[in-house]
């Protein structure tokens, strides 16, 4: 593993960067909760399965676009603060500031969290 790859996956320490991470984090419900109040269990008839799992990917449609959006306006926000530092002689990416967000997608994720913040930070780039 390269030094550059352990950077990235390594888990911060107390004292590490990752300490300063969100401080909203929150549980995710485990598969078996549905928002209806349903339980997932054996007692499910196939019919009754089929309209969860409509339901439940109607729901994930949703939170992609979401996502897609809030992705969408980091973009831009990341080419105002690019433009900015760019117009007083500085770099186009800050290296410290990629390391903050990697470690917070990280803390917040888990090991995962570090390959969405990269793929993340590539499309927030933009062109050089």
């Amino acid at each position: 593993m390269t030094r550059r790859r352990q950077l990235f996956t390594e888990r911060p320490g107390p004292t590490g960067p990752g300490r300063f991470a969100s401080p909203r984090r929150r549980s995710a419900p485990g598969p078996a909760a549905t928002t209806e109040g349903d339980t997932m269990d054996s007692t499910l008839t196939p019919a009754r399965a089929q309209q969860v799992i409509a339901e439940a990917r109607g729901r994930i449609d949703d939170l992609d676009a979401r996502i897609i959006a809030l992705v969408q306006q980091r973009m831009g926000v990341s080419a105002e603060v690019q433009t900015a530092r760019i117009a007083v002689g500085g770099t186009r990416i800050a290296l410290s500031r990629e390391l903050e967000v990697l470690a917070r997608y990280r803390t917040a994720l888990g090991p995962q969290g570090t390959e969405v913040a990269m793929q993340l930070l590539e499309l927030c780039r933009g062109r050089a």
